[in-house]
C-alpha cells in the first residue's frame, strides 16, 4: 500500500509540474534548447497587403530536424478585433538558444528587441493601430500597393536603438534588450495563440527544403508571402540578399541601420530590409497628405541629429559670434557718419534774408 501511495504522490507531483509549465507557456513557450546560433535576418521587401483587416507577421528562423529554416513573413487575419501580434524570438541563456513563441494580445509584448522590420523595430509595433474597431495602416512602413484601403495614416518611424540583422536576444553577440514596464504588463494580459493559418504556414515552411538555411545560405527564395501557406505565385517575395553578419561588421550594420526610413532591419537599399517605399505611389502620396501631423513625426528627426552631433542648430551657434556680431559694429559707425546731414544745414546761413 505504501508503494502505491508513493506512486500516487509521484503522479500528482508530475501533473502539478505539467500544470505549472502549461501556465507559464501561456506567457513564454520554450522548446528544446539549441546550441547553434540562429542566422541573421535576411533582407527582403514586404509584399502588398491582400486587403483590409490583415496584420503583418514578420518572418523568422525556426529550428527543425534538419537545422534552421526560414518561416516567411506573411499577412494574417487576426483571430479577433483589437488584438496585435507579438513576434516570437530566440533568447540566449546558459550557452543555449531558446525559442519564445509569439502570441496575439491587446498590446505588443517583449520580442527580444529584434528589429524584424515593417513596423516591428525592436519594441512595439508601428505598422498600424486599431481605431474604433477598424485596423488602420501606417503607410510609412506598410506596403498598401493596389489594395483598396482607405483607413490609413502616415507617420515616420525611426528606431532609437542600434539597428542590426541579429535575430536573437542575449549572449555575447545577441541584442542587449530587456522588457520595458509596458512589455512586462503586456506579458500578463490575456493572450491568444497563433491561428490555424499561422500554424499551417510554419508546417509548410518546415517541409520546404529551399527554406533551409543550409540550402539558401541565409537568402531564402521565399522570404515573404501575401497570405499564409502560399509559397508560389503572386505575392511571393524573394530575399534581396542575406543579412550582414553581425560579427566582424557591427559598425557598418549599425551605420546602415541608423538611416531614417521604414524602420526595418539594416541592409537594404534604404538602410532597412524593407525596400518598400509606399509614399512613392499616388495612393500613398494622398495618404501622406491626409495623414495627421503627429508629434512623433517631428521627434524622430531630432533623434538622428543628436547622434550626428553636427546639427544646423549647433552650426548656427558656432557662427553667430563671428558672423552676426561683425555686421552690428560697422552699422553703428555709419550711423555716426550720417550726422553730416548737419552740413546740409547751410540753409540756416540765411544769406537771402540780407
Amino acid at each position: 500500500m505504501r508503494s502505491c501511495h508513493l506512486i500516487a504522490l509521484s503522479l500528482l507531483f508530475i501533473l502539478a509540474n505539467v500544470a505549472v509549465s502549461g501556465m507559464s507557456s501561456a506567457q513564454v513557450a520554450i522548446d528544446v534548447p539549441i546550441e547553434i546560433e540562429p542566422p541573421v535576418l535576411p533582407v527582403y521587401d514586404q509584399p502588398e497587403i491582400p486587403g483590409p483587416g490583415y496584420i503583418w507577421t514578420p518572418g523568422y528562423w525556426a529550428y527543425g530536424s534538419e537545422g534552421y529554416f526560414w518561416v516567411p513573413g506573411t499577412w494574417v487575419e487576426p483571430p479577433q478585433p483589437e488584438v496585435l501580434w507579438t513576434p516570437g524570438y530566440w533568447g540566449f541563456v546558459d550557452n543555449r538558444y531558446y525559442w519564445h513563441e509569439g502570441y496575439w494580445g491587446p498590446h505588443v509584448g517583449f520580442y527580444g528587441g529584434v528589429n524584424y522590420g515593417f513596423g516591428y523595430v525592436g519594441t512595439g509595433y508601428y505598422g498600424g493601430a486599431w481605431r474604433g474597431g477598424v485596423f488602420t495602416y501606417n503607410t510609412a512602413v506598410t506596403s498598401i500597393g493596389s489594395a483598396h484601403i482607405t483607413n490609413v495614416y502616415h507617420e515616420a518611424v525611426v528606431s532609437r536603438t542600434t539597428v542590426t540583422n541579429v535575430s536573437y536576444n542575449g549572449g555575447p553577440h545577441g541584442i542587449a534588450a530587456t522588457p520595458t514596464a509596458q512589455e512586462q504588463a503586456a506579458a500578463h494580459e490575456h493572450h491568444v495563440t497563433a491561428t490555424a493559418a499561422q500554424t499551417q504556414h510554419v508546417t509548410a515552411a518546415s517541409s520546404n527544403k529551399a527554406l533551409l538555411a543550409s540550402v539558401n545560405q541565409g537568402k531564402p527564395a521565399v522570404a515573404a508571402t501575401g497570405k499564409p501557406g502560399q509559397f508560389t505565385g503572386q505575392g511571393v517575395v524573394s530575399a534581396t540578399h542575406a543579412g550582414t553578419d553581425f560579427r566582424g561588421s557591427t559598425t557598418p550594420a549599425a551605420a546602415a541601420g541608423a538611416k531614417r526610413g521604414t524602420g526595418a532591419p539594416a541592409g537594404s537599399k534604404t538602410g532597412f530590409p524593407a525596400g518598400n517605399t509606399p509614399a512613392t505611389s499616388a495612393k500613398d502620396a494622398k495618404a501622406h497628405e491626409k495623414g495627421p501631423a503627429h508629434p512623433a513625426t517631428a521627434a524622430p528627426t531630432s533623434q538622428p541629429v543628436k547622434n550626428a552631433k553636427v546639427t544646423p542648430t549647433n552650426t548656427a551657434k558656432a557662427m553667430t559670434p563671428k558672423v552676426a556680431k561683425p555686421p552690428t559694429k560697422p552699422q553703428a559707425r555709419p550711423a555716426a557718419a550720417r550726422t553730416p546731414p548737419k552740413p546740409h544745414a547751410p540753409p540756416e546761413k540765411k544769406p537771402k534774408r540780407g
